[in-house]
């Protein structure tokens, strides 16, 4: 069974590999036919699947980080992922979803840290071969209001 202490152990690696810059491992933390998304609270309660990031597939997130670092510009910045107590909705057998608090601090290059994101995870996890994954996360943010600039994933 995945529980509590799995999933929060999980949710730190995920939260370091971003904030550490480590862009190339974070599709790692997938499954192979994921969903990932970045919406807003106001869209999720209505139901609309449209988002702000959209990804269907690992290779969808692979190609988004590769864009990251070949062609997109963007002013240099880093995340500082602060993550509550993960709340386990329902685990059975090799599957479990969870909601997680997040905040997201942004530092960019000048060292102006500012609030970037808040909100929860909500998330489908999968037992693969041994390995914990995601086969879904949905970053819902707490503010309709979104900075065109969001490079980084959630």
């Amino acid at each position: 069974m995945i529980d509590l202490l799995t999933i929060a152990a999980f949710n730190a690696r995920y939260a370091h590999t971003i904030d550490s810059d480590a862009l190339e491992a974070w599709p790692a933390f997938f499954t192979e036919d994921c969903h990932y998304r970045i919406t807003h609270v106001e869209n999720e309660q209505e139901g609309l699947a449209a988002g702000i990031v959209y990804a269907d597939s690992r290779a969808m997130l692979e190609d988004r980080i590769a864009a990251l670092r070949e062609a997109n510009i963007y002013e240099r910045q880093r995340y500082r992922h602060l993550l509550g107590v993960p709340l386990v909705e329902s685990a059975e057998g090799d599957t479990a979803r969870a909601r997680t608090p997040f905040v997201v601090v942004r530092i960019m290059a000048t060292g102006q840290s500012e609030v970037f994101a808040t909100g929860v995870y909500s998330d489908r996890f999968v037992r693969n071969a041994g390995n914990v994954l995601l086969a879904e996360r949905v970053a819902i943010c707490d503010s309709t209001v979104t900075d065109t600039l969001m490079a980084l994933p959630l």
